[in-house]
């Protein structure tokens, strides 16, 4: 199923006062491989089964979408899959959505201190994953590293870097928005809603990309990753309503929500052509 690029995405079109919006709606790619995560995994997972690895190995938080999308990809290739998930205490506790599903569909979770966590990108703890894991393809928190960026290029068509001015989209690791600015067009400008707070996620993708046609906001984090607020929820809460749209409170529900934010406050002006990536990840989504 990842062999070959895929063509059509739909696009819905909204209005917010006087602004027009075009929904590029990844998260009808494919019912479980969601939005962003199926580009992102495309190129690891046919890597892995070119190299005759039989078993993958990832990290994620509690709310991850890569790590429910992981589990259902692996079990679709026929890979064993471990995920190291951030938070000890979780493994004494019923697991949310996101890790049901991923347990669902055979990953087996295996749950880690924050503080052990942290150190996920340091030298000696990969090392010492490869010398534990020997015989696991390693996929990075997120799944972002070459070969995802690699596949984010994929999600423009020649069509949205003639069309559109301004792309969105929201911003967990990284990888997305960096293969969305590698593959955009010189008149194009990239607007990133990060999920977290700090500014490191710049670093992340200066590190990645020469181009310089990107900005990256944590204005509208609520307090950081999968925090939410009431009036988030009742925002999310309204515009699925009007516009039929599901979106949730990690990621999409964020973006959208600064993106309205910016429309009010005239920093996005009606002229502009505006393109909205829908990255999915729907399964975080609270109950209503």
């Amino acid at each position: 199923m990842f062999e070959t690029i895929v063509q059509s995405i739909p696009e819905q079109v909204i209005h917010y006062e006087n602004v027009t919006l075009c929904i590029k709606r990844l998260d009808l790619v494919h019912p479980q491989i969601s939005g962003n995560k199926f580009f992102k995994l495309k190129y690891n997972l046919l890597s892995a089964q070119q190299q005759g690895f039989k078993r993958v190995l990832t990290f994620g938080g509690a709310y991850s979408n890569h790590i429910a999308a992981t589990a259902y990809a692996a079990h679709l290739f026929g890979f064993e899959s471990i995920g190291i998930i951030r938070g000890e205490e979780l493994q004494h506790r019923a697991l949310n959505p996101t890790l049901a599903t991923a347990q669902h569909f055979g990953m087996q979770l295996q749950f880690i201190s924050r503080e052990r966590y942290r150190e996920k990108n340091h030298p000696y703890f990969l090392h010492q994953l490869t010398l534990d894991y020997p015989d696991h393809y390693i996929i990075p928190e997120g799944g972002t590293n070459a070969l995802a960026i690699k596949g984010c290029t994929e999600i423009l068509t020649e069509d949205d870097r003639e069309n559109f001015d301004l792309i969105c989209c929201a911003v967990g690791t990284g990888g997305t928005i960096t293969g969305l600015i590698e593959s955009s067009a010189v008149h194009q400008t990239l607007l990133g809603f990060s999920a977290l707070k700090g500014d490191f996620l710049h670093q992340e993708v200066k590190l990645q990309t020469p181009k310089q046609n990107w900005q990256i906001t944590d204005s509208f984090c609520f307090g950081g990753y999968a925090k939410s607020t009431p009036e988030l929820l009742q925002f999310i809460k309204n515009f699925e309503r009007k516009y039929g749209i599901p979106l949730e409170q990690v990621y999409t529900g964020k973006m959208l929500f600064g993106i309205f934010k910016m429309i009010e406050q005239g920093h996005i002006q009606p002229q502009q052509r505006i393109l909205v990536i829908h990255t999915g990840g729907l399964q975080g989504k609270k109950p209503s």
